[in-house]
């Protein structure tokens, strides 16, 4: 059984009339003979909605005892258990009392839609994930009950339900949406005609973007070639802080401006890790960009800024979506932050959103520890400090008519020793160790200004100094040390339990496992090499990126897997601590190839079984309806050569006649299996040349009865691209089985027209046509349809149809014919010229002039 499909009334506000809309449509198809039911449809005691439910069926609802009140949801066993054709079940984004089958209205749905019933269902345009902080600010209401955006736009039909903001208060001034005691504060408050124009833009917008959508689908599916929008690819800056959620979703919404945009969240994390971001937030927010329809991606870099560019660049984005700095205004000292470094460095090809949020200004709360690697700003720093602060600390002391003394002096300088170490590590604490304890001795131990010491205790005193000022040195970078591996361990761990969380998720696509290598150790290129044996040269079994290497010694960091499998990534070099977790993703690249491997291997298998089947189901036609022919001949002309029976001229007629239809008959059948059997074996060699399709349709309908065709192919329609043959041979497959399911007196259509570099051609039938999840299984070989009689052929014309369309480039497709029947398209290449006006056929009129019906 086929997925049910979904249709979904959206609303640009509430009370414009979603469910009543539902409502009409279930009785219009009630009307129609469709087993249709009310699953759960809330009328919230309004009398026109109310009436509406009036001869339809109601699934009972099912009663749930909850705090000590009773409520009432829909019952999904007792929908199940009904399995009507279409289900209607109201308020999509509710969320359903505890104790329910599933958390959210929507997830019953999903089930309904899983057994094959169809769902009528509403939802506001305020109900939205994406658009809830945006709604929030208009109306100053915040949106408990929420959708996720990926769920509506996997509908297969929305249809938007709208009303102007003056007739919406009208209608709700005269009590058709709420109680007149609630009127009032409705019309002050959330039915203000600025939050109803304002929803009202929303809602239009989102489903202006489906429509877009919708018109890329079509144009694909009909391989129209035109100028296409640039895609809007935005990346969102990550930092694992709570402002991320309001980052995501103002992606969202500037991805759905634009037809086609895609949302990338990346979360990057120093190789020597990042203690503010919480894990736990991380998983929020990467559930978030899901539900909008985005990625989320791990990068390690050092230099964030670098790291978030060299990204968006990598994946061609057009823009960045960063938060507003939540450091405090204090600290801006330390640099301009990773916002304005993006803006500055991000050039013009990409354009740098800063959104404000909530936690703008407030801190980063506990600070990151950064290890070792303190970077270039910070040991520069460190350096001025420990060599030019001592100095400077003389300076200041020797202006002084009467210094703080000995001690204090050396307190001084042992703090600037101090700063040194923490800022920029042991190598500049121990100069400023050096440094302070000559500037002591030179200036500030009796007899100054010379490198003697007259009073032992000094002796001492300067030597504790330096003692002290070395073992702070010593202890602040071992602490850096140990903070160094064990922030790499966790950024290690925390890339691992990414990497076990896909493969439990079943992503283990090899493309997609070396995509994520290049992202983590920001690599140009990453490849898979492998070879029969040690003698043999090294193959690409899988890569990313531009250039990759065909050689793990012509790589910058090569992972040997075994003797016959490598890890070659290009780019930079990694340090030797990086290896460890590049040997991971190694060994999990080997089993993602395997898979791949066994995959194809299967799918052979598959086609193998095919094959088998197609031979099975020939052994049957020939067993049946080849034979049914041939017993037809055999019996005519076992009558005419009967002697004991003296037969009439109409007699003798008739029979010849039969054998005569018998002949053509198995003359069609046979000659579909054959072109069957050279589409399967690919021998099929198209000889392609300019033609006009009216010189090559009239001679293809030579074989359907008279007047059953009416023919329009204007004359000066553009020559296509085909071979003549192959094409007049699949124009009358397709035409006979046309104008065998369509009814009596009513002629098949054939007309033809261009659509950009494609012409069209279309036969269309008034026939009964057939459901949309069974239009590609009537191209199967040995396929029919509903309740073909046997004997009618083996199931071979559209089959052989669509193969010789397909080779000569074009392509067959099923569509409904608008008031019932089938359509047929052709799609073909467009050669380039116009067909000139040519003389009309004898006999038949072009449609330049008219219609007419040909056989």
């Amino acid at each position: 059984m086929g997925r049910g499909k979904l249709r979904i009334y959206l609303g640009a506000a509430p009370g414009v009339g979603k469910t009543y809309d539902m409502l009409a449509e279930a009785h219009r198809r009630v009307e129609r003979g469709t087993d249709c039911v009310v699953g759960f449809v809330e009328h919230h005691d309004r009398p026109r909605t109310e009436v509406m439910l009036h001869g339809l069926e109601q699934i009972p609802r099912r009663t749930i005892d909850y705090r000590g009140t009773v409520f009432t949801e829909m019952d999904v066993d007792a929908v199940l258990a009904r399995a009507p054709e279409v289900a209607l079940v109201d308020e999509l984004a509710h969320t359903n009392v505890p104790g329910s089958r599933n958390t959210k209205r929507w997830q019953d749905i999903e089930e309904l839609l899983a057994a094959g019933i169809d769902v009528i269902s509403t939802v506001n345009i305020q109900h939205l994930e994406s658009l809830g902080d945006v709604v929030e600010s208009i109306t100053g209401v915040r949106q408990r009950e929420t959708v996720p955006d990926e769920v509506v736009r996997r509908a297969d039909q929305i249809e938007l339900v709208d009303m102007s903001p003056q007739a919406l208060r009208r209608r709700m001034a005269h009590g058709n949406i709420y109680k007149a005691d609630k009127v009032d504060a409705a019309l002050s408050n959330y039915f203000r005609p600025g939050n109803l124009t304002a929803l009202r833009e929303l809602a239009l917008l989102w489903v202006a973007d489906r429509v877009d959508e919708y018109l890329q689908q079509y144009r694909g599916e009909h391989g129209i070639r035109a100028t296409w929008q640039a895609r809007e690819r935005i990346v969102v800056g990550l930092t694992g802080g709570p402002e991320g959620r309001t980052l995501i979703r103002r992606a969202a919404r500037l991805a759905e401006k634009g037809a086609g945009g895609e949302v990338l969240a990346v979360y990057i994390a120093r190789s020597d890790g990042l203690t503010s971001a919480s894990p736990k937030e991380l998983a929020l927010q990467r559930t978030l960009v899901e539900d909008v329809g985005g990625s989320f991606h791990h990068v390690i870099g050092d230099d964030i800024p670098s790291a978030l560019l060299d990204f968006a660049r990598g994946v061609n984005a057009t823009q960045i979506v960063l938060g507003v700095s939540r450091r405090r205004a204090w600290q801006y000292v330390f640099g301009p932050g990773v916002s304005a470094t993006v803006a500055r460095e991000s050039g013009p090809d990409l354009d740098v959103h800063i959104v404000t949020h909530a936690e703008a200004g407030r801190g980063r709360g506990l600070p990151t520890v950064r290890g070792a690697r303190l970077g270039r700003s910070r040991t520069i720093a460190g350096w001025i400090v420990g060599v030019a602060g001592p100095l400077l600390l003389t300076w200041l002391l020797t202006s002084l008519d009467t210094g703080p003394g000995l001690a204090n002096d050396m307190l001084l300088f042992l703090s600037l020793t101090v700063t040194a170490a923490l800022l920029g590590g042991l190598l500049p604490a121990l100069a400023s160790a050096t440094a302070g304890s000559l500037l002591l001795n030179y200036y500030f131990t009796p007899p100054i200004h010379t490198w003697t010491i007259a009073d032992p205790e000094n002796i001492v005193a300067i030597a504790v100094f330096f003692a002290v000022a070395v073992s702070v040195a010593s202890v602040v970078g071992l602490a850096a040390r140990r903070t160094q591996q064990a922030a790499r361990l966790r950024a290690e761990s925390e890339t691992l339990s990414l990497l076990a969380g896909s493969v439990l998720r079943g992503e283990t696509a090899l493309h997609a496992l070396l995509e994520r290598v290049r992202e983590t150790f920001a690599m140009e290129s990453v490849a898979l090499l492998e070879r029969v044996s040690e003698v043999e040269p090294w193959t690409c079994a899988g890569s990313v990126g531009p250039a990759p290497v065909h050689r793990p010694e012509d790589s910058d960091v090569d992972m040997p897997i075994s003797d016959r499998l490598a890890l070659a990534l290009s780019g930079r070099p990694l340090p030797a601590e990086d290896r460890r977790l590049l040997g991971a993703f190694a060994a999990q690249a080997a089993v993602a190839l395997d898979r791949q491997r066994l995959v194809d291997e299967a799918e052979q298998a598959r086609k193998l079984a095919e094959a088998n089947n197609i031979r099975t189901s020939l052994l049957a036609a020939v067993s049946h309806d080849l034979r049914t022919p041939l017993a037809a001949i055999k019996a005519a002309v076992t009558s005419l050569r009967s002697d004991d029976i003296e037969w009439s001229d109409e007699d003798r007629a008739e029979l010849l006649e039969g054998i005569e239809e018998g002949t053509d008959r198995l003359d069609h059948l046979v000659g579909n299996l054959l072109d069957m059997s050279r589409l399967q074996t690919g021998t099929v060699t198209p000889l392609i040349r300019e033609t006009g399709l009216d010189e090559v349709v009239p001679v293809a309908l030579a074989g359907v009865p008279d007047g059953s065709v009416e023919l329009d192919i204007p004359e000066t329609l553009p020559l296509v691209s085909v071979d003549r043959g192959l094409l007049e041979r699949a124009v009358a497959n397709i035409v006979e089985n046309a104008v065998r399911y369509s009814p009596d007196a009513t002629p098949v259509v054939v007309s033809a027209s261009t659509l950009g570099d494609r012409v069209e051609l279309r036969v269309v039938d008034r026939g009964l046509g057939i459901p949309d999840e069974a239009k590609e299984a009537v191209f199967e070989p040995f396929q029919r349809h509903g309740d073909a009689p046997r004997g009618t052929g083996v199931g071979l014309g559209l089959a052989v149809a669509r193969g010789f369309v397909e080779a000569m480039g074009g392509t067959v497709t099923a569509e409904d014919t608008p008031g019932g029947g089938l359509t047929m398209v052709i799609a073909l290449g467009r050669a380039g010229g116009r067909a000139p006006v040519r003389p009309e056929p004898p006999g038949l009129t072009t449609a330049a002039t008219r219609n007419v019906r040909t056989n």
